[in-house]
């Protein structure tokens, strides 16, 4: 049933996971206005007080909002395919309360005055990714101190590594200090025109593949980069193969950079997904089923940081052209928390908290941002219901994209509610 968003709401024995590290446990919220107003102790006495109603909550989840690391967005303002609003209302009603966008834009986001503007019309924090170089061409060094002072968070680059000149050149000036420098480990000249990772999978289905060492040859050369410059904060994105997992195992844990993984690289491979289904085209490729579960493995034992959306929408225009000639990409925020927990918590038998470490708390350390925690009077909060049946074709909170790769059939878990998007409030079950 819909709720009055006003009306104070007694969430009885709700799972709570207020901060990393604290652990599950059972207890009663009040929420009033969007906002915490008591946890356990006394909540179920306020709640009589202010007449609130009670839910019976004890098959759904409340924790702080997730946290993506990196996606894009070309046309914040016009956009066909997504604009701000369209992403800004899916990703808070999917839970996320931070993204942070890279600087691919119509008008690539590489000067100070590219990142002034962008001003969310709610309460998403949007965070935005510098350039390392000027348009990702790979010729010459965007003005790195200039583009951290007018706000961005870092630095990061397009859909391959940078020249290796150019790279050293930007890590010795050390404009960027201590700040991240986001690169990503493909270098598209080994791709050989391939979008599918090298296996008996993809030569079975007859897709051009693109073989391994796209990633492991310029992750060697960023491992080696690393080292020499100890004192510049290198990251790794998007890590797509067990080669590179194995590469990063390697390494004294001390000297491991950060590294995020896509979410759909977690979930599908050239092995498991449909040959006509959406989701084919990404870069990097998906791979083999090896691959998927070296990721997943390594994402448990914390080689790999942090689990980012990247979202790349694409229009229906775009979406209607080949396989071999589209841009590459899949979208939707509201896709992640519900399939990861599908395949990380009941199939692998993954903790609540070990998925929200992946999602929420590791992507907030590797943005720099404060731990995210619920606390009493904050609206940073979400509802989860693990168990609630929905389809997204139905659902009127999903974003502009035509490339969404879990739109069609039925999902199970959802975000009920979050203090961030006040009119979203899917309480429906019976009161307690």
């Amino acid at each position: 049933m819909t709720r009055n968003p006003e009306q104070p709401l007694l969430l009885h024995q709700v799972q709570l996971l207020e901060a990393e590290g604290a652990g599950l446990r059972r207890c009663d919220v009040l929420i009033q206005a969007g906002r915490l107003m008591a946890i356990g102790g006394d909540a179920a006495a306020q709640a009589t007080a202010c007449g609130a109603q009670v839910l019976d909550a004890q098959a759904w989840l409340l924790a702080p909002p997730l946290v993506d690391p990196h996606s894009e967005l070309e046309d914040p303002a016009t956009g066909s395919a997504e604009s701000l609003a369209s992403l800004e209302r899916s990703a808070l009603a999917a839970g996320y309360g931070t993204v942070a966008l890279l600087p691919r834009a119509s008008s690539w986001r590489d000067r100070p005055e590219r990142l002034q503007g962008l001003t969310p019309l709610g309460r998403l924090q949007l965070l935005l990714w510098g350039s390392f170089s000027h348009g990702a061409s790979g010729a010459d060094l965007a003005p790195h101190g200039d583009q951290l002072a007018a706000g961005a968070i870092g630095l990061a680059e397009a859909d391959q590594i940078p020249p290796l000149a150019l790279l050293e050149r930007g890590l010795s000036l050390g404009e960027c200090g201590d700040a991240p420098v986001l690169l990503l480990p493909r270098d598209a000249s080994l791709s050989q025109g391939g979008f599918m990772r090298e296996g008996v999978e993809a030569l079975r289905a007859g897709w051009p593949t693109d073989p391994s060492i796209s990633e492991t040859l310029p992750l060697q050369n960023l491992l080696a980069m690393a080292r020499r410059h100890p004192q510049r904060r290198v990251q790794l994105m998007n890590l797509s193969t067990e080669g590179g997992v194995a590469l990063l195992r390697d390494l004294p844990a001390e000297q491991r950079p950060e590294a995020t993984v896509c979410w759909w690289h977690l979930l599908a491979d050239s092995g498991s997904l449909d040959p006509i289904a959406e989701g084919w085209r990404v870069v990097p490729p998906l791979g083999t089923p090896a691959d998927r579960q070296a990721l997943q493995q390594a994402l448990a034992d914390g080689v790999l940081t942090a689990v980012a959306v990247h979202h790349q929408a694409l229009d229906a225009e775009e979406q209607l052209l080949p396989l071999d000639q589209r841009k590459p990409g899949v979208a939707g925020h509201r896709f992640v928390l519900p399939c990861l927990w599908q395949e990380l918590v009941l199939k692998r038998g993954w903790s609540a908290e070990q998925l929200w470490r992946a999602l929420c708390f590791a992507p907030a350390r590797l943005l720099g941002l404060a731990p995210p925690s619920l606390s009493l009077g904050s609206d940073q909060w979400v509802v989860f219901d693990p168990s609630c049946r929905w389809e997204p074709r139905n659902d009127s909170w999903g974003p502009q994209a035509a490339n969404q790769p879990a739109a069609t059939g039925t999902l199970t878990g959802q975000v009920l509610a979050s203090g961030l998007i006040p009119e979203l409030r899917r309480w429906s079950v019976s009161p307690a």
